[in-house]
């Protein structure tokens, strides 16, 4: 199983849905709180390619989106696949 990593603010609604869904399919993941951290935010809009909203959440090395995308992913029948480390999900 890739790893999974979602970068997060503690008041932001969209992460606590990610989040729930994640541990909903039993997943283990890293949280990055840039919450006060504007290195790790810097960070992640780098590593996202450019997004600066939270959260950002990324399966191995593919940037999966905010949580709208992962939802959409879980609704596509994708996203297992992905959490199991098929490229294609």
């Amino acid at each position: 199983m890739p790893e999974v990593v979602v970068y997060l603010t503690k008041m932001c609604p969209y992460c606590h849905a990610a989040k729930r869904l994640l541990k909903d399919k039993g997943v283990k993941f890293t949280e990055i709180d840039v919450t006060f951290d504007p290195a790790g935010r810097r960070e992640m809009t780098k590593r996202a390619g450019g997004r600066h909203t939270v959260p950002q959440i990324f399966i191995g090395e593919t940037h999966i989106g905010g949580y709208d995308d992962m939802a959409a992913l879980d609704a596509a029948g994708r996203l297992d696949g992905l959490l199991k480390g098929d490229a294609d999900g």
